[in-house]
């Protein structure tokens, strides 16, 4: 197989490639069943063909980018640009610049007549465009569709309506950390890549090629400690280094999966399995970071190691610090883009959200059993914020003490049910989350769900059911036993569902 032209094979042992199909032929239980639970990477074709982004981005003769396109339409938006032969820190050097600057500098580089355009040629800058919130800065231009294998994403339909914290100490409008979503475009000209990473929150992703081609490298979650060196302070940079092995004593033990992808294919990424990408051709791809309830137990779980080792960098000023555990949230958000209350608040209100959803199939339809699968989609995710829920019943941020010195925009954020209930932002998540389930039973080619009605009837007839369920979440215990009592009233023991806590690891 190709690898970048001119890089040679990295220095790791490739076991194979990732599997390709026909996303057309897949059912959205399929792709659940071969990829979502068992947590492996599938590149998907056939998925992009009415995309808008298709016929506009590309130039006439369908495959190199239209930058003129780009400049003309696009040009005053001011982006994130990597450059990829300077390392800083852990990652690539970053600056802003307009679109039309980055796509000046394209051009012009794509003029030099026989340069060598490498990831490890450092004599001019090599420059990519990065996470560019490109859905959120042109709503009105809709660039794609989000197939519906990927439309189940928590993470951005809540950010559509919610600000990731809500604590002022945390929260500035500039913050990259609490930023509008995380879906993203990414254009750079061949030889531009993106070193050795683990997406953010260990989120699935997907990736869809509008044009170019791209050489990924994976390494399943039950060996990615090897990237690490012993004291799990560093890790590689990128495959193609001269690695040490005294400082990363088990990196060469790393066995990996490959693929090329090609215009016009979706790449799917798993949750915490490492990755290289190297750009073989002129690129523009969509991008998006998500999780639901079959990997939210990798969110927390990341939070929850991260918080560790922020709590045990400053564990010395324990004694003299007036809200330690305070100093320990707000150095995780920093860090990590989420705190533990931050997190809270989120599976809080999926959980009211699905049992609004629960609630309504019965009201609107008389009976759960009428729709069995759509009901078993609510009910799944409950399980799996259940999960979740219970293991963060033991974190030292949940105590009684902790709870109540905690941020009061925090505390209202998760604690009165029923003001939840009644705020915009709530409703907007609870549509969204219905039109969402919609878009995924017809994959499932069971029908669209019934078309919610609202009326004085429907809401008090709710309020009174969440009424009898209780009035007040004051941490996670109170979120698990909420969910025991839905659970309990639509007689979810007779169910057959099994949402996974941890996906198993696979195996190359």
């Amino acid at each position: 197989m190709e690898a970048g032209k001119g890089l040679g094979r990295p220095a790791v042992a490739i076991s194979g490639e990732v599997e390709r199909l026909d996303g057309r032929t897949l059912s959205y239980d399929e792709f659940v069943e071969r990829y979502l639970m068992p947590n492996r990477p599938v590149v998907l074709t056939g998925l992009m063909d009415d995309w808008r982004a298709a016929a506009d981005w590309l130039s006439p003769d369908g495959r190199g980018p239209n930058l003129h396109f780009f400049a003309d339409h696009f040009g005053k938006s001011v982006v994130q640009v990597a450059d990829c032969s300077t390392k800083e820190f852990t990652d690539q050097k970053r600056q802003e610049m307009t679109v039309a600057e980055f796509i000046s500098y394209w051009l012009k580089l794509s003029l030099e007549k026989g340069r060598s355009v490498l990831c490890n040629d450092e004599s001019k800058p090599l420059l990519y465009l990065k996470d560019w919130h490109f859905n959120k800065e042109y709503p009105d231009y809709v660039a794609y569709t989000t197939p519906p294998f990927f439309t189940d994403d928590w993470l951005n339909l809540y950010l559509d309506s919610h600000l990731i914290h809500r604590d002022s100490d945390i929260h500035r409008d500039k913050n990259e950390a609490n930023c509008a979503d995380y879906r993203f475009v990414y254009m750079g000209p061949k030889g531009t890549w993106t070193p050795l990473h683990a997406d953010v929150f260990r989120s699935y992703s997907w990736s869809g090629n509008v044009c170019g081609r791209k050489h990924w490298f994976f390494l399943p979650p039950s060996q990615c400690q090897l990237v690490f060196d012993r004291y799990l302070r560093s890790s590689v940079y990128s495959i193609y280094d001269d690695v040490s092995e005294k400082k990363f004593p088990g990196f060469r033990k790393t066995i990996w999966l490959e693929c090329i992808q090609e215009q016009n294919e979706i790449v799917f990424v798993p949750s915490g399995w490492y990755h290289q990408v190297h750009n073989l051709e002129d690129t523009i791809s969509i991008n998006h970071n998500w999780f639901n309830a079959y990997n939210l137990s990798w969110v927390w779980n990341l939070l929850l190691r991260d918080y560790n080792v922020a709590k045990e960098y400053i564990e010395d000023i324990r004694d003299i610090c007036d809200n330690f555990e305070g100093l320990c949230q707000r150095n995780l958000a920093a860090n990590t883009g989420m705190n533990f209350y931050d997190f809270m608040i989120f599976i809080t209100r999926y959980t009211l959200g699905n049992i609004v959803q629960l609630f309504h199939l019965k009201h609107v339809e008389g009976s759960l059993n009428s729709s069995v699968t759509r009901s078993n989609l609510f009910i799944a995710n409950l399980i799996s914020v259940r999960s979740v829920a219970t293991k963060m019943k033991f974190a030292e941020a949940f105590t009684e003490e902790n709870i109540n010195s905690c941020s009061e925009e925090n505390l209202n954020a998760f604690s009165d049910i029923q003001k939840i209930m009644h705020e915009r932002e709530f409703q907007d998540l609870s549509s969204a989350l219905r039109m969402t389930y919609e878009c995924i039973n017809t994959k499932l080619k069971e029908g669209s769900l019934t078309e919610i009605t609202r009326d004085s009837e429907t809401d008090s007839a709710f309020f009174d059911f969440i009424t009898s369920l209780g009035s007040k979440i004051h941490g996670p215990g109170d979120l698990v036993g909420l969910i025991d009592r839905v659970l309990e009233k639509t007689n979810c023991s007779n169910c057959n569902i099994n949402i996974p806590c941890d996906a198993e690891p696979f195996v190359v």
